[in-house]
């Protein structure tokens, strides 16, 4: 055999080494989890049984928690999409001053978990005790809330506060991308500016409103937090707080286990619908809109309005996001929540208590920051793995690698963790429920799909040649592997690391589901004090947590400014 053949068969051993790890990492972690829970759904002792199934699903709570999340979901998509686009418009292709500060400042709401938002919004806005209500109120002697925060509108707004960024990011690489020559030429024929962007500029980036869309859409149909502080005191369940109400009130018995997934199996096949949905949209209109050279795009002059949309921005986000985040700080140091905001009834005594008196505390932020990190690396590598398989190897099966590796990013993250504790409870000869492992098992199953498009994108861009010379070369492949194809992804491994860590860090959808007494995270022991009527020392957490968040994205920033230079 020729030296040749020799380095071609020893490649496709390697090559399927490396798939077969791959399929077992996506399978274990991702597709069996899944599975156990439709297999839970029809089957009652090895047996199939469609009558239980029929029954959860024609239950007036699953119908009523189904038409919640439909609704919310539809006036959150819709409204940040609007938001969205129109705030992408204007940094992009108008001549809005401080352009460029202005777009990091629409990034924010990505750095803040939105149940503590909600929370904010809860201690603005409830009909009675809300800050915001009574000195409406009292200023015009009524008896009438300004605004109901706990209805379906409230939970809307708030998620669209949070939510609208899917778009903006969206909606702002397609602008920035795109050939002005259209919208130039309806210009000199004399359209006007709101002609211009409805019948030219947004059906051009339709595709990517609609991507910006899609996942609002999926991520507010899946989303406890906000529903869970703002609906739950009023009846507003959707299927997420559903599920978890069914399984928190029997204590986690199996019978409450298996309702959760036949209300799972709805969530997975209504994300699959929207998924359908948005396709076949799509695929009635195709658009080119980046062009073979290069361009800078066509600035709209706003003359007068220029400072006037500019105060609008920043009062938009002085509203949205400085506001809810002050009362967090300002209600975490008083003593009673309701008493009034002044410097006399302010103290850091909450503060001193949850951080050096409150047990919970310190095991929440370790376990918060733990499970980050482990969650984190362990995606990040196996990422690398997958990704190098479906990038980079001509072996047969890689496909299967591509739908197990997206199929978390359209599963809801309570289904997960339905998933995990269905697999993981010891039916199966391992039993991690009730600890820290099972939590990390459920984010690595939810991140996965995180790690894997960053890291698809960047070994997209190492051209095929950098191996071929160095294979050539003598070395072998995990030669290669080490001294080239990951000194050139390095800047996309930490990406993907950072991707996961931080919306980790925050995470509360998942670890609701699986926490025990002694691994609750930051997120959970906030939800929990809230739960308890602890609002003022909820506060206090959410305003400690908020500082670790934006301590942790500044040292993220620096390390990934690093990355790149």
């Amino acid at each position: 055999m020729s030296q040749s053949a020799i380095k071609k068969e020893s490649s496709f051993g390697v090559a399927h080494i490396i798939l077969f790890l791959a399929i077992a990492i996506l399978v274990i972690f991702v597709a069996w989890p899944v599975l156990l829970i439709l297999f839970n759904a029809f089957f009652v002792g090895g047996k199939f049984n469609s009558k239980d199934f029929i029954a959860v699903l024609t239950e007036p709570d699953t119908f009523s928690a189904l038409k919640n999340s439909l609704v919310i979901a539809s006036m959150t998509t819709i409204g940040s999409t609007i938001v969205g686009t129109f705030f992408a418009w204007l940094v992009t292709r108008t001549d809005l001053p401080y352009k460029k500060f202005m777009k990091g400042l629409f990034l924010v709401p990505f750095m803040l978990p939105s149940f503590i938002g909600a929370l904010a919004w809860k201690m603005l806005l409830s009909p009675n005790a809300g800050y915001i209500n009574r000195l409406f109120m009292r200023i015009f002697e009524t008896d009438q809330p300004l605004f109901n925060i706990y209805s379906y509108l409230g939970i809307s707004l708030v998620e669209v506060m949070y939510l609208f960024p899917f778009v903006f990011i969206q909606v702002c690489g397609a602008l920035e991308r795109m050939d002005p020559t259209l919208e130039e030429s309806a210009r000199i024929s004399g359209a006007g500016l709101f002609t211009i962007t409805r019948k030219i500029t947004i059906p051009l980036v339709l595709p990517s409103i609609m991507s910006g869309a899609l996942l609002i859409m999926l991520y507010s149909m899946a989303h406890f937090g906000t529903v869970a502080v703002l609906g739950i005191e009023q009846g507003i369940y959707n299927i997420p707080t559903l599920i978890y109400e069914k399984i928190h009130q029997s204590a986690g018995s199996f019978e409450s286990i298996r309702t959760g997934a036949v209300l799972s199996t709805v969530l997975v096949v209504t994300a699959a619908a929207i998924i359908w949905a948005q396709q076949k949209i799509l695929s009635k209109g195709h658009y080119q809109i980046i062009g073979g050279k290069s361009f800078r795009p066509m600035e709209l002059k706003l003359r007068g309005l220029r400072y006037p949309l500019l105060f609008f921005c920043l009062a938009y986000i002085g509203f949205t996001i400085l506001l809810p985040t002050a009362i967090i700080f300002m209600i975490g140091s008083v003593d009673t929540y309701g008493v009034p905001l002044t410097w006399a009834n302010m103290s850091l005594a909450n503060y001193k208590y949850i951080l050096t008196e409150y047990d919970v505390t310190k095991d929440a932020i370790l376990n918060s920051l733990s499970l980050g990190l482990a969650a984190a690396a362990i995606t990040m590598f196996a990422g690398v793995m997958i990704s190098y398989v479906i990038v980079k190897m001509k072996v047969k099966g890689k496909g299967i690698l591509e739908f197990l590796g997206m199929l978390p990013f359209s599963v809801p993250g309570s289904v997960i963790a339905l998933g995990v504790i269905l697999a993981w409870s010891g039916k199966f000869g391992i039993n991690l429920y009730n600890t820290v492992w099972i939590i990390l098992v459920a984010y690595v199953a939810r991140y996965m799909a995180f790690s894997l498009r960053a890291n698809t994108a960047a070994l997209e861009q190492v051209h095929d040649s950098l191996m071929e010379a160095s294979r050539s070369c003598g070395a072998t492949m995990w030669q290669s592997l080490k001294d080239i194809v990951i000194p050139l992804v390095r800047p996309g491994m930490i990406s993907a690391f950072f991707l996961i860590f931080l919306p980790a860090l925050r995470e509360l959808t998942v670890s609701i589901m699986l926490y025990a007494p002694t691994t609750r995270t930051i997120g959970v022991a906030i939800y929990t004090l809230n739960e308890d009527g602890e609002t003022v020392m909820s506060a206090a957490l959410a305003g400690i947590a908020l500082i670790l968040i934006v301590i942790c994205q500044s040292i993220i920033n620096r390390i990934t400014k690093k990355a790149g230079e």
